[in-house]
């Protein structure tokens, strides 16, 4: 079975199946005590979840490619953009390529805002307002040099199912850098380019280190199965 990338650009979209099926239970909102609704973290994924398909023509064919593949094809330009940085920057910032490390540094620079990790690059994608690929174009042109892409129009990002948080040790694709954890939370976009820039710098002062996206190497395993001294 062919799988789906991180970044597919505009490709055909196959119909609808006739009896797509959910993947997330039923969730219920728990009360702490009369009259105070609690929301657990289930019930904000299940409802982020809903908002991410609410992206595709179809939710619920896209409901099942996350039943399938674990990946749905969503696109970009109406409820959110994404910014895609390539592996060495982020790892030049963080001075690591454990992802564990990146991924805690990304949740605090990003305040919390949501990133996707394609394993294969590796490449992240940090979910931003629709409208940056227009608001930012100046900045846009200039991240080109570093190969940092705005997608926005026309392009369609893989985006895992909501509860792939963790770093797939024994196969590859996609995981949740950086979960999305509540409905239209997004990352800010000065707080993106300020990543970006400090990883331009880092890399104009020591490349040395990092002169390619290294592949991601877990301090307590790989996604061979070995595990790391």
């Amino acid at each position: 079975m062919k799988r789906i990338t991180a970044i597919t650009e505009a490709p055909a979209m196959p119909s609808e199946p006739a009896h797509p099926r959910a993947i997330e239970p039923a969730v219920q909102s728990i009360k702490a005590e009369p009259g105070v609704l609690v929301h657990t973290a289930a019930d904000r994924r299940l409802a982020a979840g809903h908002w991410l398909l609410a992206a595709h023509a179809s939710p619920r064919f896209a409901r099942t490619q996350w039943q399938t593949h674990g990946v749905a094809l969503l696109p970009l330009g109406a409820l959110f953009s994404a910014i895609r940085i390539p592996g060495r920057l982020v790892q030049a910032v963080v001075a690591s390529t454990d992802p564990c490390d990146i991924d805690a540094v990304l949740d605090e620079t990003l305040g919390g805002g949501p990133v996707i990790c394609d394993v294969h690059g590796p490449r992240y994608y940090a979910l931003v307002p629709a409208s940056v690929p227009r608001t930012w174009r100046q900045a846009v042109e200039d991240w080109q040099a570093h190969e940092v892409a705005c997608l926005g129009h026309g392009a369609y990002l893989g985006v895992p199912r909501p509860d792939a948080v963790e770093f797939p040790l024994h196969r590859g694709g996609s995981y949740w850098s950086v979960p999305v954890e509540s409905v239209g939370s997004l990352c800010k976009p000065l707080a993106v380019a300020r990543l970006i820039a400090a990883g331009v710098h880092e890399l104009d002062e020591n490349r040395e280190p990092w002169p390619v996206d290294a592949p991601l190497t877990p301090r307590h395993g790989a996604p061979d199965g070995t595990v790391r001294e």
